[in-house]
């Protein structure tokens, strides 16, 4: 099964990432859109890992130490790696160094179990569209720069989920596993 462990992200901002994308969406003609119900904070890419794991995972989940609430905030937005020659479509996340710690305490607790640790340094951020070429970026830049709020509200997260990713033709299918709390 495939896996990874994610943070939820509250309806309010949901919706109004539905309204972005309801926007850019008609003009980004080169980009593959979220389903805006799948759009979700990953503190862990887990990928393919045998069954028989599983509870195993869940138990080193289990052990993540506790902390308190992390305040996060939706804000901006931007391309990865650029806008010139995009990959990804984003909105930010600003919830500083404990959002960090976090994702680096779920590696932590996985790692015995030989998955792999992340090379790269963690930025989390909503992804909100892959691109297969760069046809209707500049139009997309446009309606951006015209936008007169940046913000797509807060958050205040208590509690990961370790989710199965089932890869399908017209997307992703997320089912939640199991959820942990981290906070009171």
């Amino acid at each position: 099964m495939r896996l990874f462990v994610a943070l939820d992200i509250p309806e309010e901002t949901r919706e109004r990432l539905r309204d972005l994308a309801a926007q850019l969406a008609p003009v980004g003609r080169g980009a593959r859109w979220v389903h805006p119900e799948g759009i979700h904070i990953t503190l862990k890419f887990i990928g393919w890992l045998e069954d028989a794991k599983l509870a195993e995972v869940q138990q080193r989940l289990a052990n993540v130490p506790r902390r308190n609430a992390i305040p996060i905030a939706f804000r901006n937005f931007g391309f990865f790696p650029n806008e010139k020659r995009p990959r990804v479509f984003y909105v930010g996340i600003e919830a500083g160094a404990e959002l960090v710690a976090l994702a680096g305490e779920i590696e932590t607790q996985l790692e015995p179990l030989k998955i792999p640790k992340e090379e790269r340094a963690y930025t989390p951020h909503l992804t909100l569209a892959r691109f297969k070429s760069n046809e209707g970026v500049a139009e997309m830049r446009k309606i951006l720069l015209s936008l007169t709020s940046r913000d797509f509200g807060g958050a205040r997260a208590t509690e990961f989920h370790l989710y199965q990713s089932v890869l399908k033709s017209t997307g992703a299918i997320y089912t939640k596993l199991a959820t942990h709390s981290f906070a009171e």
